[in-house]
């Protein structure tokens, strides 16, 4: 019976809090920061904008090659441009508007996009 009698050794309870406190932290700071999925969106967004930025502000079948492949990707980017911003508002709501999110910027990156597209003509 003295093997199962436990002593309370306050330290090690402290101790013991410690590390279940710092690994709730990491866990929170590994969602809203660092996800790979934010990190997948918010390239996509730069991607994406620089695509239609170029593409109004050149002229892009001034090279036959330029030309083609921006006739190609059109389709997806035009999609893209629809789908990331409504992705990244949901992810956004999800984590609760947190400004060090990357979604919160991707939306603002495509929103900007958006706009420039809409107005330049």
């Amino acid at each position: 019976m003295s093997a199962f009698i436990y002593e309370w050794n306050p330290k090690m309870i402290e101790k013991s809090f410690k590390k279940i406190k710092n690994k709730i932290y990491e866990k929170k700071m590994n969602v809203s920061c660092t996800s790979k999925k934010s990190k997948v969106v918010f390239i996509l967004s730069i991607i994406v904008s620089v695509f239609w930025v170029m593409g109004q502000s050149f002229n892009v079948y001034y090279f036959a090659v330029v030309g083609a492949i921006f006739e190609i990707l059109w389709l997806p980017m035009i999609a893209l441009l629809i789908i990331l911003p409504i992705v990244s508002l949901i992810y956004l709501v999800k984590e609760k508007f947190n400004l060090k999110s990357l979604f919160l910027y991707s939306f603002l990156i495509l929103t900007a996009a958006f706009l420039y597209i809409s107005l330049r003509n």
